[in-house]
């Protein structure tokens, strides 16, 4: 089940992302560390009610970000469309424990899903350069790589960019 994430939801989601950092980087992928995600972000995404996390047994596995607010570092990416009515994935994350079991799918097809019902006409988003397996992933779902963007608290290398017009 996939839904609206709550103030109750963070210590969970925290724990999501720590997982899936901790294995990231015993991948060699540095994409994640103490700076991001924070607790912080999270708060601000259940604010503005942009937070959905996926449960399995109750337990919350998975999480998303599907934001209408467009990062200041995405200004200098030549994008596909206008810069209206588009919507923005941040912080996907399915826990090391039940990877490879489609969840991450499940969730992208629950956020494009909500983009053609919102009548978007895009979604953005960026994943990590050195993030292969990422890049395959949304490559793979006709998301098509436009531009880099760099994250200096995050990493030295580039994240890249990707949009996927409906």
């Amino acid at each position: 089940m996939i839904r609206v994430a709550t103030h109750s939801d963070i210590t969970s989601v925290l724990k999501l992302t720590q997982a899936c950092s901790k294995h990231m980087i015993e991948n060699e992928i540095f994409q994640w560390n103490e700076h991001y995600p924070n607790q912080s972000a999270f708060e601000n995404d259940i604010d503005r009610q942009e937070l959905y996390v996926a449960e399995i047994d109750e337990k919350i596995v998975g999480c998303i970000v599907i934001s209408t607010f467009m990062d200041e570092e995405y200004r200098s990416v030549e994008w596909l469309t206008p810069t209206q009515d588009n919507l923005y994935i941040h912080r996907l994350a399915v826990h090391p424990d039940v990877q490879g079991k489609g969840l991450a799918q499940r969730m992208m097809d629950f956020a494009e899903t909500k983009a053609k019902t919102d009548k978007k006409c895009s979604i953005r988003l960026d994943t990590f350069s050195q993030n292969k397996r990422n890049q395959k992933f949304y490559e793979l779902r006709g998301y098509k790589r436009l531009g880099s963007i760099y994250f200096p608290k995050q990493s030295e290398h580039p994240f890249y960019c990707y949009e996927y017009v409906l």
